[in-house]
């Protein structure tokens, strides 16, 4: 007790020191306008004003959202941020303030949503081709006129290349029994494939489907799906973010939130990028939703449903697991090819708009 009481004196000390610091060197600046964590649709002015305390003079204000300088007044008048070309999400405003003697920075966050409503489509099935109901589909892709798929489920995960008209392997690699298999996709001539839980990504040679490398997930917590735009890899990590790797380093780069007209969209999973725009499965649903890789708002909901009988499946926990997952495209045939985990069939399907 008694040798506690120096210590304790010292803290009181230096929080009132600090507090007065903080105290005299903030002229009391605040945000006048926006609220703290408001809600803006994507394409909405967000006018920006600040609280400026009675007397006090202000040579400059520079704007900035999320570090990008957006404004700057050589008055205390407030502008106005537009904010088509952003990306969804929460976003950071800062205002930083010059009174000719000092500088003051303020922040606050806001919120961009969706306004758009997803046109909605069903489905033509074109054709239909088996596939292997020992494949726990986590990640799919046409190649040459071959499938590549990776399977997932630990002990029983694979990468393999399958043969379209008869669903069977031509080549395939099994993992060690302790990784749970995620989505892959081809990067020139190699595959790279995800991991869900260990927090790492494996390197294979195309041809050969020998380990060339791993590399480590960074901000992603998770490994779900993968695919590739031609420049960078674009993964999910089933929440409503899609991370931007780099194709040779793997680094993560950047990312967007995902969001429809109601909200965020969570569970995003499997990955397919066609025509510019991302192809996703919403996981236990029979959804796919398209996109924008620049905004992160959902352009188009894709109703999967009926693919296979209700009934399909007896036991509750394959109900529960085996879901549509699994989105190909021939980009020179110009065909969409879709599937689920463990699912009998892979189908081909054209959209259809729905009325």
């Amino acid at each position: 007790m008694f040798r506690a009481m120096p210590a304790i004196c010292l803290l009181f000390s230096l929080l009132f020191a600090l507090s007065c610091k903080e105290k005299s060197s903030s002229p009391g600046f605040s945000f006048k306008m926006p609220e703290q964590g408001q809600a803006f649709g994507l394409g909405e002015d967000v006018k920006v004003a600040l609280d400026v305390p009675e007397g006090t003079n202000i040579t400059s204000a520079t704007y900035l959202v999320d570090g990008k300088e957006v404004g700057k007044k050589n008055n205390a008048e407030g502008i106005s941020v537009n904010t088509t070309g952003l990306s969804l999400g929460y976003k950071l405003i800062t205002a930083v303030i010059d009174n000719g003697t000092s500088k003051d920075t303020l922040t606050i966050n806001i919120e961009l949503k969706s306004s758009l409503k997803p046109e909605l489509y069903g489905y033509q099935v074109i054709n239909t081709f088996p596939h292997d109901t020992s494949a726990y589909t986590q990640g799919l892709e046409f190649h040459n006129g071959r499938f590549l798929e990776s399977t997932g489920q630990e002990q029983h995960s694979t990468l393999r290349w399958v043969d379209v008209k008869t669903g069977k392997a031509l080549q395939q690699i099994k993992l060690d029994d302790k990784y749970f298999g995620e989505g892959s996709s081809l990067v020139g001539d190699k595959v790279i494939m995800l991991t869900w839980r260990d927090r790492l990504g494996l390197v294979f040679d195309a041809k050969s489907f020998k380990q060339l490398s791993t590399f480590p997930y960074q901000a992603s917590m998770e490994g779900w799906g993968l695919c590739f735009d031609g420049n960078q890899l674009i993964k999910s990590d089933g929440t409503n973010k899609i991370w931007f790797l780099n194709k040779d380093t793997y680094k993560e780069e950047g990312s967007i939130v995902v969001y429809d007209n109601n909200g965020p969209v969570d569970a995003l999973n499997e990955l397919e990028y066609i025509d510019g725009k991302i192809y996703a499965n919403v996981y236990t649903k029979n959804i796919i939703v398209v996109i924008d890789p620049k905004s992160g708002v959902i352009e188009k909901q894709i109703d999967c449903s009926g693919l296979l009988p209700a009934d399909y499946f007896k036991d509750e926990d394959a109900k529960a697991n085996n879901v549509l997952n699994g989105i190909a495209w021939d980009k020179d045939g110009k065909r969409l090819f879709v599937t689920g985990k463990k699912w009998p069939h892979m189908f081909e399907l054209k959209l259809q708009p729905k009325k």
